[in-house]
């Protein structure tokens, strides 16, 4: 009908739906592909998801849009080998020194694809790892540990109230789902 090739169509449905939500006054949140393909076209009041990789949440403030970081190298829970450090540690202003373009940044989010997880290890892969990057998100950067290490204490602490509470909680110490060390290992860590 309108003789669109597949990348033409997936831009018209998006920059259609973009176009529909707000005429009902809902915000706009997109994955990073609509930026990187035709950001250019994107309405101004869309936030860019950024979950692929570094640089992009750069280029998109730089462009004037709102951002939200869970690059999936740092912030996915699914990534099993990523260990709580690099979740504390991952700087979501990377490479963003413009104040105004920092307020662009909105915020960040933890991610999960589900093949790697089901009812039986779900808490476990979520829990410290995601209490890292909510203590990296909510502390101005100038308050932040300068070595993850300084907040090993805490984390241990939360991990032991999660599990007190029924929250099968991973250990701190290895990647992301590791076996406790044995009896009592929530305090010894």
């Amino acid at each position: 009908m309108h003789r669109m090739n597949e990348s033409q169509a997936y831009q018209y449905f998006v920059l259609r739906a973009q176009k529909i939500a707000l005429s009902h006054g809902y915000e706009i949140v997109n994955w990073e592909e609509t930026f990187n393909d035709f950001g250019s076209k994107l309405s101004r009041k869309t936030v860019v998801h950024n979950w692929l990789g570094g640089g992009v949440a750069q280029r998109v403030v730089q462009s004037g849009l709102r951002c939200i970081v869970s690059n999936q190298d740092k912030w996915y829970l699914d990534h099993l080998d990523t260990p709580w450090e690099e979740f504390y540690q991952n700087e979501p202003l990377t490479n963003i020194t413009n104040p105004k373009q920092q307020k662009l940044v909105i915020g960040g989010e933890v991610c999960m694809w589900g093949e790697t997880v089901d009812g039986s290890d779900i808490e476990q892969t979520i829990w410290p790892r995601a209490a890292a990057a909510a203590e990296r998100l909510w502390t101005p950067y100038d308050k932040l540990a300068k070595n993850p290490r300084e907040v090993t204490g805490r984390l241990a602490n939360f991990r032991c109230l999660l599990n007190e509470r029924g929250v099968a909680a991973a250990p701190l110490a290895g990647s992301g789902r590791a076996a406790p060390f044995g009896p009592g290992s929530c305090y010894k860590q």
